[in-house]
């Protein structure tokens, strides 16, 4: 996608300072801090954080094995489960740092963010399509886009 590159640097940023200024400064969102408790916080995060780092890596495994791109359709390893695991990965590093310290302001931001992101996923699935044709009709017909199904053979 055209500027791709600019959106995954001003993303988090805009996210984190938001986050941020939400938590220390503007408090204007996070009143559950105070009915959640900090350890319970980090717990969740560290979980979540550590899914999204198996999602990045995996995927980063398949699709960078060389310094090539890829001349046929990758949809062995993670990408049997879901079709984009490395944006996945990100998002869900988004809602960790949600549950870390919950703003409800920086929820409506990953919801923006999310937007963005699967309209790169668009774009990048019609370039997908054009280059691989029926083959990679099928793979979105079989794997699904975000939410991944653990039960696949």
């Amino acid at each position: 996608m055209p500027h791709a590159h600019l959106y995954h640097a001003l993303l988090p940023v805009i996210f984190w300072v938001i986050w941020f200024l939400d938590l220390q400064v503007f408090q204007l969102t996070t009143f559950l801090n105070n009915y959640i408790p900090l350890l319970i916080r980090i717990l969740i995060f560290i979980a979540i954080f550590s899914v999204a780092l198996v999602f990045i890596w995996k995927s980063h495994k398949f699709l960078f094995q060389s310094h090539e791109p890829p001349n046929q359709l990758i949809s062995g390893g993670i990408f049997r489960y879901v079709r984009n695991p490395m944006y996945l990965g990100i998002l869900i590093i988004y809602i960790s740092l949600i549950f870390l310290n919950i703003s409800l302001i920086s929820i409506v931001v990953f919801i923006i963010v999310y937007l963005v992101y699967n309209k790169m996923v668009d774009f990048e699935e019609d370039v997908l399509e054009a280059r691989f044709g029926e083959k990679y009709k099928e793979y979105q017909r079989k794997v699904p886009k975000w939410i991944p199904n653990p039960f696949k053979k």
